[in-house]
């Protein structure tokens, strides 16, 4: 039976390069040739050992990827069919996406929306499809160009460069909040209309502080997610995705019963199907990212997955790195 690489992950230590074979895989109907994937937050912590991600061992990493089918036990898709799959429990509790090939359930398989090359799939990845589905969450709450600022918080990473690029193409003006003062130039670039310092969220500690922005995107959590409630505007929303910047909310209820402001929970891994089939048809359409070329910070190998890994932990990465895997 023919090898092929991936990187497996064992219980308390980091993940290591190792050849396996087909049988090794997790069952699934469809075989895809994997030819890209992305670095996700997750993907980092689970690779490295230091985040409680992967739900059993041993495990193939990668939340994400993209390929050609060469077996299929199901109807819908054919030998030659170029795919994608993102969330669904690959690279969480199925083996996932750092491998030359993968085996997934066939309800997971996303076909390459028309337009979209396998590599723009994982330039975009889980990053793009969780800014475009925070997008799509606002929008579906009220929000609209015209209302004021949309402020994007971890703007540098993989998800807030693409959020910024979006929203700024959709028409909105964009506040990036960075603690990075080198990746002024980088956001601006991709439609920052304003930068404000991280470090203003410790200087604002009020119940309720002066209402400023529309909506926002947050990847952070923590003191900066509490924040942003405190500064919405009345009847505004935030989209919470991360956790970079710690799991506990630390609010109180003023925001939400005086101001009427919304949180919305966002999740890419268990999106429904035809929500799923809905963003990615936006982000070809009316959602197409304008700079993805900025957005991508480099290519790397499956060697070189680990010290990308350790790169995006220390927070000096900007944007997002493409894994090639063939």
């Amino acid at each position: 039976m023919k090898t092929f690489r991936a990187m497996r992950v064992h219980q308390g230590v980091p993940g290591a390069l190792e050849d396996m074979v087909l049988d090794d895989l997790a069952a699934g109907e469809v075989v895809i040739e994997a030819h890209y994937s992305g670095v996700n937050y997750k993907d980092a912590l689970a690779v490295t050992g230091r985040g409680r991600i992967l739900r059993r061992f041993p495990l193939v990493a990668g939340v994400d990827v993209s390929g050609i089918v060469v077996e299929s036990a199901d109807a819908r898709y054919t030998p030659g069919d170029e795919v994608l799959v993102t969330g669904c429990g690959l690279g969480e509790s199925h083996d996932g996406g750092y491998a030359e090939t993968v085996r997934v359930p066939a309800g997971w398989v996303v076909p390459l929306p028309s337009g979209l090359s396998l590599f723009d799939a994982m330039a975009l990845g889980t990053a793009g499809f969780t800014a475009a589905l925070a997008i799509d969450r606002l929008e579906q709450n009220g929000l609209q160009t015209g209302q004021g600022p949309v402020i994007v918080s971890g703007a540098s990473g993989g998800v807030g460069s693409i959020a910024i690029d979006l929203l700024a193409g959709q028409g909105h003006e964009v506040v990036a909040l960075s603690r990075k003062r080198d990746a002024l130039d980088y956001l601006a670039a991709l439609g920052a209309a304003e930068v404000i310092d991280t470090g203003l969220v410790a200087a604002e500690t009020r119940p309720l502080e002066e209402a400023r922005w529309a909506a926002a995107i947050d990847n952070v959590g923590g003191e900066v997610l509490a924040w942003l409630t405190r500064t919405v505007k009345p009847w505004g929303s935030i989209a919470g995705i991360g956790l970079a910047g710690g799991h506990e909310l630390h609010a109180t209820v003023m925001p939400f019963i005086l101001r009427g402001v919304s949180l919305l929970g966002i999740t890419s891994a268990n999106c429904p199907m035809q929500r799923r089939l809905k963003i990615w048809t936006r982000l070809v359409t009316d959602l197409k990212p304008r700079h993805l070329d900025r957005i991508v910070a480099g290519t790397v190998t499956l060697d070189e997955l680990s010290d990308t890994a350790e790169e995006i932990l220390s927070g000096q990465h900007r944007g997002r790195y493409v894994v090639r895997l063939r």
